[in-house]
């Protein structure tokens, strides 16, 4: 049976550094969280100069993973636990912050030097509270690497986490998670199998669609489903672009804020107060 929409809500501009603002539809006013997905952050398209110097400097996280879908362009990854890596056009990176560490993240040099259009979205994937002292790890995969699924003329879909049709990503990841991205033509309708009693999110980044034959949803909209059933159906009614995501619930208390999620607000102060005390360590880059 086809899955009950809840909420469809509109990405709104946040500013996250001087330079740099996203659309966030997750957490919105009108719901905050979904757990283990606390953020989505779109970023893009933005046309990129050549010679620019566009990056974000080293910050802190702990306590969950940030996850980057690159849709277009090419973007790196360091941090002070030795991780280091760069994903292109279709390529996803996985950091899980753990304990804590600083990193770094942006366009790569080479990719500033030529310039070009730089698009992608990045989630904040939740642990549960018995990993979040874990070490830190980095994992990342190009798009050749995450299978096709859906197959058919005109969709391009790719498995990006978990897995679907009996395929699997090579990402790994604390709960089960499964994330398919990418597009379909205009007129393409595309039947996405969920897990019921799972959270599923489905988010336009490009173009529109109508969902379950029955909902119209535009670009930088999130529509959040009952966990109950397990059909979503969409149809692109323009050349569209989605990120569905669909994961195992963490029935546990959440607090997060600044670069921190961890499960209770002492928590959280005691993070900002060990960045502050230089118990992160640094990073130089």
């Amino acid at each position: 049976m086809k899955k009950a929409i809840l909420h469809i809500l509109a990405g709104r501009e946040k500013k996250i550094t001087e330079e740099e603002t996203v659309i966030q539809s997750l957490p919105h006013k009108d719901f905050r969280f979904a757990n283990p997905f606390i953020v989505i952050h779109h970023i893009g398209p933005e046309e990129i100069a050549a010679g620019g110097a566009l990056r974000i400097h080293p910050h802190p996280h702990r306590g969950f993973s940030p996850v980057t879908f690159m849709i277009e362009g090419e973007g790196y990854h360091m941090d002070n636990a030795g991780h280091s890596g760069t994903i292109s056009t279709g390529g996803i990176q996985w950091m899980f912050a753990g304990k804590g560490l600083l990193h770094s993240e942006g366009p790569t040099r080479a990719f500033l030097e030529k310039g070009g259009t730089q698009e992608f979205i990045q989630i904040w994937l939740n642990v549960p509270k018995a990993h979040k002292w874990d070490e830190p790890y980095y994992q990342s995969a190009p798009k050749e690497q995450l299978p096709s699924v859906l197959e058919q003329p005109g969709v391009q879909l790719r498995l990006a986490s978990g897995e679907y049709e009996g395929k699997r990503s090579p990402m790994k990841s604390f709960t089960p998670v499964t994330a398919i991205i990418g597009t379909a033509d205009k007129g393409k309708t595309v039947q996405l199998k969920a897990i019921p009693g799972y959270q599923a999110l489905l988010y336009v980044y490009k173009g529109s669609i109508l969902v379950n034959g029955q909902e119209n949803v535009s670009l930088h909209h999130l529509i959040v489903f009952e966990k109950e059933n397990d059909e979503i159906t969409f149809t692109a009614q323009e050349d569209a672009g989605i990120l569905f995501l669909s994961g195992e619930p963490i029935d546990e208390p959440v607090a997060a804020k600044d670069n921190f999620v961890m499960n209770t607000a002492e928590e959280v102060e005691q993070a900002i107060t060990d960045y502050k005390n230089g118990l992160f360590g640094t990073l130089e880059y």
